[in-house]
């Protein structure tokens, strides 16, 4: 990914991939800190598939044998010294939060977080 706003997609579109219904995206700029969380209502994760989502040759797809998108988010936000949140209930949802630290060399710019936004919103 080349800026957080693609991260922001990606993980959105996790959430419309587990048939949410309601997904709640945020994101805040705290002091040094830029903050992207995603919560949906869709079908969760049990605490098996939890302790193997960072895996990056692990994935709930059947058509690939990778799944790229939250190894590399993780990735991404411990990078810049940050940290990331996982948290899911089978049937009920999942919760993910990363914190990215800004002024590390290492934090990816943010891209256009509006439009990316705006886009899910109408897709």
């Amino acid at each position: 990914m080349k800026d957080l706003s693609m991260h922001l997609m990606d993980i959105a579109q996790n959430s419309v991939r587990a048939k949410a219904s309601q997904v709640i995206l945020s994101v805040w700029d705290v002091d040094d800190s830029i903050i992207l969380q995603v919560e949906d209502d869709g079908t969760g994760m049990d605490e098996a598939t939890i302790k193997k989502v960072s895996d990056p040759f692990f994935t709930s797809r059947t058509k690939r044998k990778v799944g790229l998108g939250i190894p590399l988010f993780k990735q991404n936000a411990e990078l810049t010294g940050g940290s990331i949140l996982l948290q899911s209930t089978l049937g009920k949802g999942t919760l993910i939060k990363a914190v990215f630290i800004k002024t590390n060399i290492d934090c990816l710019p943010r891209g256009d977080l509006a439009q990316t936004v705006t886009l899910l919103m109408v897709g």
